[in-house]
């Protein structure tokens, strides 16, 4: 690294946009990927498709049993 940088000509806020979204990376073990690429191959259905439903499916129960 150097010592210093110059930023004279740098702009402020060029690439913040204020809609944008994230997509944080999410790691799964093996065997879990594995099972579950097998059910979204079974289903027809691409495996972040598989794994949104599921997190949906238990969204909804969590909710049902909060006061």
């Amino acid at each position: 690294m150097k010592q210093e940088y110059d930023f004279s000509k740098g702009e402020r806020g060029k690439f913040f946009h204020k809609n944008a979204s994230f997509n944080l990376p999410v790691y799964l073990d093996d065997e879990v990927r594995n099972y579950l690429q097998e059910r979204a191959s079974s289903k027809g259905v691409e495996l972040a498709q598989l794994v949104n439903d599921m997190l949906r499916q238990d969204i909804k129960l969590i909710q049902t049993v909060e006061p």
